[in-house]
């Protein structure tokens, strides 16, 4: 068994990560990248817990025995199976490198698996992740996409990624869209550790990068807080303004948001609570004429009332807060050729610079 550090698994790039703890832990925050392995469910997690409050340390050690005794077969062959399939050891780790990542290093090892160990488990990585980002200053241009609801941002930036240029998205970091509908078809939103842990991974793999693209965004998106690193490379970036026509907008959002997951027996509840916490924000006449469409499945002219008459304006104000001028404009009807015209500003800029 090999003990290891944070800075020992990022420098030497170890990928094959296995999360001992229980499923529920493991839901909270992992290490982005790794599967969990536990040895205790949640409700044995639990059980040993309340043991060793009631009884003292021996006897949840004991039991917690009686417990993983069985099953530890079925967990060494799936340790295995990971050796195997990423041809590296296993980089075991619990929440403090405790005895549940002791003991499951420990029976590998036993049992002739090469697996590594990692010192101080889940909390020393976190820990190495706030004194990241908490101080860090971006050194390189950032290329600011901005937009209305509907121009197509996100899949501008999953095809520029996809393309190999640098970019940081927010939103998939925070699985959500930063809307009050952006739940939807999203599942639960990432709480901060996983948002934090997934910004220091992107900025550690793109390290020595000249620059990166990102979305204009608010400074929360669903239950995370952007840093004030990135609000502040907000005002020194080079603005890039993404405009499409409105039937566009509309069909790209109807694309994106019903046709995937209006059969869904909770989609309609979905909709209708994201109305009414919005519905108060909106003009009389445009809020009764959003609730009609809503109430009749009209989802085309749902969207459209919603961005003329609430994102569009909110939008606006909100960019005259941080941008005095916009230097670069594109029309998104055309994704692909957007691509393109984004990649000859990005490479024009920095030669210039």
């Amino acid at each position: 068994m090999q003990e290891i550090t944070v800075e020992e698994l990022l420098v030497k790039g170890y990928s094959n990560l296995v999360d001992v703890r229980s499923p529920g832990e493991f839901a909270r925050e992992t290490i982005p990248g790794a599967v969990n392995i536990p040895l205790f469910s949640d409700e044995e997690r639990a059980r040993v817990g309340t043991t060793y409050k009631r009884e003292g340390q021996q006897a949840a050690q004991w039991l917690g025995m009686q417990i993983v005794s069985p099953k530890m077969e079925a967990i060494m062959q799936a340790i295995r199976q990971r050796e195997e399939e990423w041809g590296e050891p296993p980089t075991i780790f619990c929440w403090r490198g405790g005895m549940r990542s002791r003991a499951m290093a420990t029976f590998a090892t036993f049992s002739g698996l090469r697996v590594r160990r990692l010192q101080g488990g889940y909390r020393s990585y976190r820990q190495h992740v706030l004194e990241t980002i908490t101080p860090y200053e971006l050194q390189v241009p950032v290329f600011l996409l901005h937009g209305m609801t509907g121009v197509g941002k996100t899949e501008l930036l999953r095809k520029l990624e996809e393309k190999g240029y640098p970019v940081l998205d927010l939103e998939r970091m925070a699985g959500h869209r930063g809307s009050v509908f952006g739940h939807i078809g999203k599942g639960k939103p990432a709480n901060q550790k996983m948002f934090d842990a997934r910004l220091f991974e992107t900025l550690h793999e793109n390290r020595d990068t000249s620059f990166f693209v990102m979305e204009a965004e608010s400074k929360r998106i669903g239950n995370a807080i952007v840093p004030s690193f990135l609000m502040e490379a907000k005002k020194q970036a080079i603005h890039i303004q993404l405009t499409a026509p409105l039937e566009v907008r509309v069909q790209r959002i109807y694309d994106e948001y019903v046709i995937p997951f209006s059969w869904r027996p909770d989609f309609v509840e979905k909709i209708e609570k994201a109305y009414t916490s919005i519905a108060r924000r909106i003009p009389t006449e445009q809020a009764a004429l959003l609730r009609q469409a809503i109430a009749e499945r009209d989802y085309r002219t749902a969207i459209a009332t919603l961005l003329v008459s609430y994102y569009d304006p909110r939008y606006q104000n909100k960019q005259s807060e941080y941008v005095e001028k916009l230097e670069h404009h594109i029309d998104t009807t055309d994704l692909p050729a957007a691509v393109e015209q984004i990649g000859d500003i990005i490479e024009k800029s920095l030669a210039i610079r």
